[in-house]
């Protein structure tokens, strides 16, 4: 069974090419563009992990996050954070930040996406 993951974003071009790409690679995606949106997804169908924004209307990515780590069902699912406040030698130096989490910053390379995806539910 393929594994399921997650797109939150308010950008929807990124959604669209995550999703592609995620695709391509066999895993089932979902998207949402807001911390409503995510919150139907995951009582819709958990996800195996959940690729989120941090900067976004509303709710941000680290409100989300706590939510789900303070919830006893949900706290198990790995993230990995996007941000456009993330500099490249701050993703490199921070690595894996925030409860055991990644943060990459925008833009990323796909395949070091990939390649954390497959170290966080291979």
């Amino acid at each position: 069974m393929p594994k399921r993951i997650l797109v939150v974003d308010d950008e929807p071009d990124i959604i669209k090419v995550l999703m592609v790409r995620l695709r391509e690679q066999g895993y089932e995606t979902s998207s949402a563009l807001d911390a409503k949106q995510a919150w139907a997804q995951i009582e819709q169908n958990v996800p195996d992990l959940i690729i989120l924004d941090i900067m976004m209307p509303g709710i941000s990515g680290h409100e989300i996050a706590q939510k789900l780590k303070a919830d006893r069902e949900l706290c198990h699912i790995p993230i990995i954070f996007l941000s456009g406040l993330q500099t490249k030698d701050g993703e490199r130096t921070q690595g894996k930040v925030i409860g055991g989490n990644v943060i990459l910053a925008k833009p990323f390379e796909m395949a070091v996406l990939l390649e954390n995806i497959k170290e966080m539910i291979p």
